[in-house]
């Protein structure tokens, strides 16, 4: 009886701090809507979104170069360019977290591995899922469309699975995500149409125009991506530009880049050498172009918070250029 007491205060400490441990642990999610959130979360919206424009935007430029109207495209084949390449997306930012897990409790806690909405498992059954889905709708949809989605989840696969694991050096995650992005999604595309329409495989220069601008302003995109992750990169000693060269130098050289592609994208409606309708090209340019410089002086970069939301407005000006183009090739 002497003793009973004060064990039974231990007990009670002990519950009480197990029940405080168990609110700060990571809750896997409890509900459909909350899981579909979390996939959400897991497939990278903000890439999510630039893949479907940039499906978007190419047939719309296929449209316009080929003159047969909307009617000359089936809507399925349009279709399964988007769910191809949606499935290789998620497959693509999945493995990526799956092998970043540690590094993400850092840099973005709220992914749903990082802050345990998601079991490894899960993440594994996801992204073996949409890799092969999109390999089969590819192969179903049309042959150079499987070629796009077959090199982009090699690349994909190689930027982020050991032993290759491309993304601890600078140059080769950089070339990895702007090759991608900028030049084998343009081209892919553009060539999945063409053959759609049974046209010759020659790639038009309105073509080689965004494929060029969407390049180099990926490459800012694949540089500026890493300056609100620096602790976390410098941590598990992945090596990037900002950690080389310092926030504030990589957030300069994006800048200019983009300006310059889109004083290129300028130069192209002056000198009107593409199947574009100039005015139009010139003034959303310019418009864009002084739009992002206001942005940019508001931009702390000593504030995490404000360096993400001016990574989501790159993205947005990315997005941006998926409509603007494809709308002046078709008001030429």
């Amino acid at each position: 009886m002497i003793n009973s007491q004060p064990e039974y205060c231990e007990s009670k400490l002990l519950m009480s701090q197990s029940s405080k441990n168990s609110l700060l642990l990571p809750k896997p999610v409890q509900s459909s809507f909350h899981w579909l959130y979390a996939f959400w979360k897991f497939s990278r919206p903000h890439t999510i979104i630039g893949t479907s424009l940039s499906v978007l935007g190419l047939y719309l430029i296929a449209i316009a170069v080929s003159s047969t109207g909307f009617s000359g495209i089936p809507l399925s084949r349009v279709l399964g360019a988007w769910i191809a390449c949606l499935c290789g997306n998620v497959y693509i930012v999945g493995l990526n977290q799956l092998e970043d897990v540690e590094i993400d409790k850092i840099n973005k806690p709220h992914l749903p591995l990082a802050s345990g909405e998601f079991s490894r498992q899960t993440g594994q059954l996801i992204v073996a899922f949409a890799g092969i889905l999109a390999l089969v709708v590819a192969w179903l949809t049309g042959p150079f469309l499987l070629g796009m989605v077959a090199i982009s989840l090699a690349i994909g696969t190689a930027y982020s699975l050991p032993p290759i694991r491309l993304k601890q050096f600078p140059f080769w995650a950089a070339l990895c995500i702007f090759s991608v992005r900028g030049t084998i999604v343009n081209l892919g595309l553009y060539l999945h149409y063409s053959w759609v329409l049974k046209q010759g495989q020659s790639i038009p220069l309105v073509v080689w125009v965004l494929t060029l601008f969407i390049l180099v302003f990926t490459f800012a995109i694949a540089i500026f991506k890493d300056i609100p992750d620096m602790e976390g990169d410098r941590l598990y000693n992945i090596s990037t530009f900002t950690i080389q060269l310092g926030s504030q130098a990589v957030f300069n050289l994006a800048l200019w880049v983009i300006t310059v592609c889109y004083l290129g994208m300028i130069l192209v409606g002056v000198l009107n050498i593409s199947s574009v309708n100039p005015i139009f090209l010139v003034i959303t340019h310019l418009v864009l172009l002084v739009w992002m410089w206001l942005r940019s002086m508001r931009v702390d970069l000593q504030d995490k918070g404000a360096i993400a939301q001016f990574y989501q407005f790159i993205w947005k000006l990315f997005f941006i250029e998926y409509l603007i183009f494809p709308i002046a090739c078709l008001l030429a």
